[in-house]
Parts: C-alpha cells; structure tokens; sequence
C-alpha cells in the first residue's frame, strides 16, 4: 500500500511541476511531503524527499508564443 502512495505522490509533485509557478509548486511540494511524512515509513519519505528536491531544482520553462499580439 505505501508504495502505491510513494508512487502517487511522485505524479503528483511531477504533475504540479508541469502546472504550477515555482512559487505555488513549491508550497505544493511542502504539503505533499508533509503529509506523506506520516504515511510513508522513512526509506519511502527519503526517496520522497530527493525526488521533490530534485524537482524543486529544475529550472521551469515557460514557452512564448511569439506570434500572439
């Protein structure tokens, strides 16, 4: 069962890279490791933790349409 949440939490901070401002990814990364923190036992929050940090490094894109005016 935890590794379905392990998993689960993965997509979601993956999915909220794609959508969201730093900002606001960021303080959704903050509320999915907290709330996985008393689900996951600590190997599963560690792994946890090292994909959101390496998420939250990642620099967004933001593509322009030039074309717009």
């Amino acid at each position: 069962m935890s590794e379905t949440i392990l998993k689960a939490c993965k997509e979601l901070i993956d999915d909220a890279k794609l959508g969201c401002a730093d900002l606001v990814f960021k303080e959704i990364c903050l509320e999915i490791l907290y709330r996985a923190k008393h689900v996951l036992n600590n190997t599963q929050f560690e792994e946890l933790l090292n994909h959101a940090s390496k998420r939250i490094e990642e620099k967004s894109y933001i593509h322009v349409n030039e074309n717009i005016k």
